[in-house]
């Protein structure tokens, strides 16, 4: 049995490929795959073939925040019924390392995470992934809010780090997909959400149209928060929403600076006992996250901006280019 393939080349073209769908091995289930949100990451990979060290030297297939429907299951696995909605998480772990013996599984150094060379995404119709990272979704949780369960676990492992519970002052910088479901989560935790920042009018306008304040950072001081979610990676951004922390306030860094350094206001942080953490993708986050968005206390339908079909996934890579302010992109793979 073939499958239809989205591959981007070493040459940085797109083409459709046919390829074997593979089997579900013990352990493993065979999800046809219904939708996958473009990320900032896809995008990166196609238009420079590299992010860091990791490099398109062979044919890649993108695409890691992906949902389907489990079509088979290997042997053992005896929890899961064909036709189950599901969410796949991306990256898996190796198990026996000192991260993963921690419950710190994001931090595996041999994670094989979608969509990162060498590993391929999720841009086709059919991925196998161990039964433990194929998470069961409520059928009346749409494919798109499904899929979606990847970037909103950011937002849910941003929130965990920093405490934010019910009252909790939080202050986002970046009002682009992973600004707004950071002020989601933090809003379904109680937390008010002071402003969501950005020096773009109409991505500013798109997180208002979801209920929350916004402010252009350009036009003044900033509200004091008892947190700061820097969703940026803008210098000025993490320099401004730190010094507008509350004394024994936390600020967690998640947007990517473009560079590995950046000043920091060392006097705030020393003069007020700041917290200053980092985060990288999330750990056992999933069921939360789904938690979220089956009980309502989560729109992500709310912030699907498009959609295209297999043979469309170019569009959807350069869909921004075009409409900067659109939140979600998505590709569906049945969709001819």
């Amino acid at each position: 049995m073939k499958q239809r393939v989205s591959v981007l080349g070493t040459d940085l073209s797109l083409s459709v490929e046919e390829r074997d769908i593979p089997s579900p091995g013990p352990g493993e289930v065979l999800v046809q795959v219904k939708s996958v949100g473009v990320c900032g990451s896809d995008i990166h990979y196609f238009e420079h073939g590299r992010i860091a060290d990791f490099v398109v030297e062979t044919p890649l297939v993108l695409g890691h925040e992906a949902s389907g429907v489990v079509a088979a299951v290997g042997e053992g696995v005896d929890d899961l019924d064909v036709g189950t909605t599901v969410a796949m998480e991306p990256g898996v772990p190796c198990g026996s390392c000192h991260e993963c013996k921690l419950g710190r599984y994001n931090l595996c150094p041999e994670v094989a995470f979608f969509a990162t060379p060498p590993i391929d995404g999720a841009f086709c119709e059919y991925v196998v992934l161990p039964r433990g990272f194929v998470h069961p979704v409520p059928s009346h949780v749409s494919f798109d809010a499904a899929a979606l369960v990847e970037p909103l676990s950011v937002g849910v492992w941003a929130c965990q780090k920093s405490n934010v519970s019910l009252g909790t002052r939080v202050l986002i910088t970046g009002c682009g997909p992973i600004g707004a479901v950071c002020a989601l989560v933090a809003q379904a935790r109680g937390a008010q959400v002071v402003a969501v920042t950005d020096v773009n009018a109409e991505r500013r306008a798109r997180v208002e149209e979801l209920g929350f304040a916004t402010l252009d950072p350009t036009a003044g001081e900033l509200p004091e928060a008892d947190v700061l979610l820097e969703c940026s990676g803008a210098a000025p951004a993490i320099d401004q929403g730190i010094r507008a922390l509350a004394p024994a306030g936390t600020a967690v860094l998640i947007g990517m600076a473009p560079t590995d350094t950046v000043q920091i206001p060392v006097g705030a942080i020393q003069g007020k006992e700041l917290w200053l953490t980092g985060t990288f993708r999330y750990a056992n986050t999933y069921p939360t996250a789904i938690d979220l968005i089956a009980s309502g206390k989560v729109d992500l339908d709310a912030i699907v901006s498009a959609s295209y079909g297999l043979d469309e996934v170019e569009q959807a890579l350069t869909h921004g280019r075009s409409h900067p302010a659109d939140m979600k992109v998505m590709v569906r793979p049945q969709s001819r």
